[in-house]
């Protein structure tokens, strides 16, 4: 086989495999078919212009680099095309899958030099191609599409340059403008570069993953001060509702004694209105349990108490069993920031429209909660999330990404709708 066919079929190989490390680390924006008809259209696009550089001008530098980096900017297009968050995450995927096939290219030339065997250079490509590919799948896919779930790491700009640089040394040391195979002296650096670039990805992704593990660390410490100071508050309520109701036992006689005074006298009116103050006194002093879950009681007990002093009214309908397959916290949390949205965007209405109708439903088989609010400043929704933005600027919108990061932790799915002043946000999750 020519020199000629056997580049035109490793290129083939690089591109089949470059579309599968897309199709398997992208959040897909589209269904799975029309994910795969792109990646199809793309991989003919690829062969096509490989055509031009390998085949019709071979010689030309000017060809070769032209037909190149439109290559470059086709993947990294389709790629963020692809994707359902679109940023320097995606773009730095996407470098980085151009690196790994480029390794499996460069092992089928250096076969090709040192057997002479198409046949046994294409299986040694493909081979590295499936073990880099199952490597990455089963070390890090999980931890990566962590990493969509919310933005933990801000400096991903500067990481794009690691994979653009080992990118630009491959095509220097290994392609243009002199091919292995015209300096075949420059194996041993290439090899060396490949595990210098695979060393510096381990590091990379040590770096990501510690970082997603600090952040869960501190988010979780966060929201277990709040759930202390909470109980800490809860508890404060409690004490203060026994000190009362001491206070209303060793006050109770001398209520009997005015009501039979007042009895003797018949004066049933003064009786009607001790009976309401003393009812009055009961009920301020009445220990509110929303749910029997009690994490879930000690938040509802928080937002009811911060709604009260608002004068927001809550309608709240609390179904929560104890045996669910829910986290507590997370589920503490998500219910939190859902509250807390619709109490900012009711907070300045006029009073018949300060309310909020919340129903959960948390049992052993499903997750259902539906929460509905008034609201007027236009609601804008996401393109792709359909999930509403933030007003308040880059920095803010955490909430609505942590209560989209727990229904796609379990399976759920998430609607929002505006219709006639009512905005309303179902979540809903079988187990």
């Amino acid at each position: 086989m020519g020199m000629e066919n056997f580049r035109n079929i490793s290129y083939m190989i690089s591109h089949v495999f470059l579309m599968v490390f897309f199709y398997l680390f992208t959040v897909h924006r589209f269904s799975k078919r029309k994910t795969v008809g792109i990646c199809i259209f793309v991989f003919f696009v690829l062969n096509f212009t490989d055509c031009f550089k390998l085949n019709f001008y071979p010689d030309s530098d000017l060809c070769y680099v032209t037909v190149t980096v439109f290559q470059i900017l086709i993947v990294q297009f389709t790629n963020i095309f692809l994707s359902k968050t679109r940023d320097s995450r995606v773009l730095f995927m996407g470098l980085s899958a151009s690196n790994y096939v480029i390794a499996g290219s460069v092992i089928a030339s250096v076969l090709f030099i040192w057997t002479g065997h198409a046949f046994l250079s294409f299986a040694g490509s493909i081979a590295v191609h499936i073990f880099i590919l199952l490597f990455l799948y089963i070390k890090i896919k999980d931890t990566w599409l962590k990493c969509f779930e919310k933005e933990y790491i801000g400096n991903w700009w500067q990481l794009c340059l690691i994979p653009i640089f080992f990118y630009c040394g491959f095509s220097f040391l290994a392609f243009f403008p002199y091919r292995l195979d015209d300096n075949p002296d420059n194996i041993p650096g290439v090899l060396i570069f490949i595990i210098t670039m695979f060393v510096s990805y381990i590091v990379v992704m040590h770096y990501v993953e510690s970082e997603l593990e600090r952040n869960d660390i501190h988010w979780r410490n966060v929201l277990s001060e709040c759930y202390i100071k909470d109980l800490e508050s809860h508890n404060h309520s409690v004490e203060q509702f026994e000190q009362n109701l001491k206070i209303l036992r060793h006050d109770i006689k001398h209520y009997s004694g005015l009501i039979e005074q007042l009895l003797d006298q018949k004066e049933y009116g003064e009786v009607r209105n001790a009976v309401k103050h003393i009812n009055h006194v009961v009920d301020e002093n009445k220990i509110m349990r929303y749910c029997s879950n009690l994490v879930m009681n000690t938040i509802l007990t928080n937002i009811m108490e911060k709604a009260s002093s608002m004068g927001i009214r809550i309608n709240l309908d609390a179904a929560i069993s104890e045996a669910k397959a829910v986290n507590d916290y997370e589920f503490a949390a998500v219910t939190a920031n859902l509250f807390e949205n619709a109490i900012m965007c009711v907070q300045d209405l006029e009073e018949e429209k300060k309310y909020v109708d919340i129903k959960i439903q948390c049992e052993e088989d499903h997750l259902f909660i539906d929460m509905k609010n008034p609201y007027e400043k236009e609601i804008i929704l996401d393109s792709l999330t359909g999930l509403p933005k933030s007003r308040r600027g880059e920095n803010h919108g955490f909430g609505m990404q942590s209560i989209s990061a727990f229904a796609d932790k379990l399976g759920g799915n998430i609607g929002c709708y505006c219709e006639g002043g009512i905005f309303r946000i179902i979540l809903f999750a079988k187990f």
